[in-house]
């Protein structure tokens, strides 16, 4: 695919040289996270695949870039005043941890269903937080209204020429350490690291084709530049980019800059994040790791080409991570549950783990159902969790179940 060159007629809002300034500005305060070859995931997809690990960042993702850069170019009088923001996720703690280390007061709304979680790690980097609304959007007006009575400045999470610049010096970075990259694929929300990486990647020195990834179910960037009138709603893994909305400064940028923009289902980003745990022992969330999903959905598209992508943030909560290692588990084999048709008499469930010992195979969980079931009165349903080496091995526990006639089937993940 041809890459997009910029209008000469139309000078976008945000330029290399703000991107340049702004590293220089940024510089020693947030870290500079390392861009690594990922041996096993370049294997696996045909590309030669590069991780800008983002998630190492002290709140754990990319958005301090931006919201450094933003409090930098404030003046005395701002910064007496304070700032405030409508967030509740990555933006939140990165403005307030960086305000309270240049001495400036942060006030941060969020809506009342925001987990306990991320309230208490925003008031841990010194925020004083305001739980307003049932939605982001009330949040968000709220701020606003807070903004306008004590003269906060208003820090948006995307749409700001000085955050897009802050976010851009993260692509800067990945360009200096591995300048043959000819493909950046990065997560798109709203839209301000894809614009900052794509005015980046435009300005050096070979094409680099710039393709952004959004979830299936917030497809907000693609209906924007395509015109399209996809549903954005869904409970995804990737929260981070769940963005109704995308941003007029970033849609106006990636309509100029960015190539394409493919949409990962949530099969896909699970996947991801189990896989950047198994084989790169680092944790992302779902939006961190869209881009491998991008990778894992459409290998034909990169393969051959070198890739780097941004794993931009690791804040996951830790029980929807063991989900999400457990569900791709048994996805590929190595955990099943089985449903198994019983006479009711003695000795039928030792005849069955019997089979299972005969097979090498581990039971982890046995559920007995006598009396909520369609059987006749004389027949139960048992449902065996069990842990096998891969799908081969747990295929040939079925088929050993089976010739000793007993009905099995596997209770199936959706």
């Amino acid at each position: 695919m041809a890459t997009k060159t910029v209008p000469a007629t139309a000078p976008l809002p945000v330029s290399i040289q703000d991107v340049r300034e702004a590293a220089k500005r940024i510089r020693g305060a947030v870290v500079r996270t390392p861009t690594l070859v990922s041996k096993t995931l370049s294997e696996l997809t045909g590309a030669t695949v590069y991780l800008k690990f983002e998630n190492l960042q002290f709140t754990a993702a990319y958005k301090e870039r931006g919201a450094l850069n933003t409090l930098l170019q404030l003046d005395q009088e701002a910064r007496s005043k304070g700032v405030i923001a409508a967030s509740a996720g990555n933006h939140a703690q990165g403005l307030a941890y960086h305000a309270t280390r240049l001495g400036i007061p942060s006030t941060i709304v969020m809506p009342k269903n925001t987990p306990t979680v991320k309230i208490t790690q925003t008031e841990g980097h010194g925020a004083n937080v305001i739980l307003e609304g049932e939605t982001f959007d009330a949040a968000y007006a709220h701020s606003r209204l807070l903004e306008a009575e004590h003269g906060y400045t208003f820090v948006h999470p995307f749409d700001d020429p000085r955050i897009i610049a802050g976010q851009g010096t993260a692509a800067l970075e990945m360009l200096e350490d591995v300048p043959e990259i000819d493909t950046l694929v990065i997560p798109i929300g709203g839209g301000g690291l894809i614009s900052g990486c794509a005015v980046v990647a435009k300005a050096a020195g070979h094409p680099i084709e710039i393709v952004g990834v959004e979830a299936e179910l917030f497809p907000s960037m693609y209906n924007r530049i395509h015109h399209t009138n996809m549903p954005c709603a869904g409970d995804t893994l990737a929260e981070g980019i769940a963005v109704k909305e995308p941003g007029a400064i970033t849609s106006k940028m990636v309509e100029a800059l960015v190539d394409d923009i493919v949409l990962v289902s949530e099969r896909r980003l699970e996947e991801a994040v189990s896989l950047l745990l198994q084989i790169e022992k680092t944790v992302v969330e779902g939006a961190g790791s869209a881009g491998l999903a991008a990778l894992l959905s459409e290998p034909e598209r990169f393969r051959g080409k070198v890739v780097g992508t941004v794993l931009c943030g690791g804040n996951i909560d830790t029980r929807l991570l063991a989900n999400v290692l457990l569900r791709d588990l048994a996805r590929s084999g190595r955990l099943a549950r089985l449903r198994i048709r019983l006479q009711d008499r003695p000795g039928a469930l030792y005849n069955v783990a019997r089979i299972f010992h005969e097979q090498g195979v581990n039971i982890i969980e046995v559920y007995h159902q006598r009396v909520f079931t369609t059987l006749p009165a004389k027949g139960l349903i048992t449902d065996i969790e069990c842990e096998t080496r891969d799908r081969n091995h747990l295929d040939r526990l079925i088929t050993a179940l089976r010739r000793a006639q007993y009905e099995v089937s596997q209770v199936e993940l959706a």
